[in-house]
């Protein structure tokens, strides 16, 4: 099982992502939490390129390839390799991501992202997609008031870029029902557990 946590900046996945990871653990299942772009060490270094602030002169096209070369690293060196063997994998962020933040929030649209991506992953998809979803300006400034989260370039991006990513991921969930299931992010983070939980306990 394959299970992904999408959302916009400041939409709280990615704490959600441990909590749910932890509750599965506890429960006895065989589960790994990973992240993207990152994962392994290699794709790990590709994540500290993409992200580097000082990199504000990088090519969109150049920046979804690079998303997409860490995201093969990870799949062949961890994904694949736990779900073979029967484990349960939590990604926080995935495929999905590159649709929303360049096809979208760069305008190189979410075809020409999905077909870089095809070749990289060999068509594989998530069984499960939990998309966090919040509007960019209240993502934005939860942000803002947390001091302890790391500022990445994406961070920087206007206030349009973000809005674009955003209607993005709306337009992806629509485009693949099957496995999406949305998430209401603006409520409190202990609720947003039991809801996310609850998604999960009935898929597995």
């Amino acid at each position: 099982m394959f299970i992904t946590f999408e959302g916009p900046e400041g939409s709280g996945k990615s704490t959600v992502a441990k909590e749910i990871y932890n509750r599965l653990l506890k429960e006895g299942k065989d589960v790994i939490l990973t992240r993207e772009p990152g994962g392994t060490p290699i794709a790990e270094e590709i994540r500290n390129v993409i992200l580097d602030r000082k990199n504000t002169n990088m090519d969109c096209i150049t920046e979804a390839l690079l998303y997409a070369a860490s995201r093969r690293q990870h799949l062949v060196e961890k994904v694949w390799p736990a779900i073979e063997k029967g484990t349960i994998v939590l990604s926080d962020r995935f495929l999905d991501s590159s649709l929303a933040y360049q096809g979208g929030g760069r305008g190189i649209g979410i075809q020409k992202i999905l077909d870089i991506n095809m070749h990289a992953t060999e068509g594989f998809f998530p069984d499960l997609t939990l998309y966090f979803d919040i509007e960019p300006e209240l993502g934005l400034e939860r942000i803002a008031k947390n001091s302890s989260r790391e500022v990445n370039r994406l961070d920087l991006e206007k206030l349009e870029f973000h809005r674009k990513v955003h209607e993005t991921f709306l337009e992806l969930a629509k485009k693949y029902p099957n496995r999406y299931r949305l998430v209401d992010a603006t409520k409190s983070l202990n609720e947003v557990i039991e809801d996310t939980y609850k998604i999960v306990e009935s898929v597995l």
